[in-house]
């Protein structure tokens, strides 16, 4: 006999990239996930009335003790699975200007810097990979102006 599989629905999630350009490569803030202790970036459920600017603004200070604003440039969506339920993950760019000292989950993750080499290095998703390498190309397209808008 089969077993009926009720299809669950897709919860919204929201992951933020954060930035900061300190020099003339940018550099990028991961953190550490709870559990396995990998890098990831800062991730999150957008939650009822809340956009997901605000839910991304949310949770990279929860989880990172970052403070910024967010672009206007989606970078893209992916699918993911956790808690036995099917997410869709928007990813944004966040423009990092403060980093606090001590945050919500200082206690359970780590935060760290890199530039986009480093990072490709630390992540372990091949999907996080993707979105850091599109995150720099977009930036590097807002920092040279010779870069062509929309290459043919």
């Amino acid at each position: 006999m089969h077993e009926s599989k009720i299809e669950k629905k897709q919860i919204q999630q929201v992951c933020a990239i954060p930035f900061r350009q300190p020099a003339a490569e940018a550099e990028f803030c991961l953190i550490t996930s709870v559990k396995k202790q990998r890098w990831i970036f800062p991730k999150g459920i957008i939650d009822p009335g809340e956009t997901f600017s605000d839910s991304a603004l949310k949770e990279a200070y929860e989880e990172a003790g970052l403070r910024g604003q967010i672009l206007d440039h989606e970078l893209g969506r992916f699918d993911d699975y956790k808690w036995d339920t099917p997410l869709s993950v928007r990813v944004v760019l966040m423009e990092v200007v403060s980093c606090a000292t001590d945050w919500p989950e200082a206690e359970q993750r780590r935060r760290k810097w890199v530039t986009l080499n480093q990072g490709r290095a630390l992540l372990h998703k091949r999907t996080l990979k993707k979105f850091l390498a599109a995150a720099a190309e977009y930036l590097h397209t807002l920092t040279d102006p010779t870069e062509p808008s929309n290459p043919t």
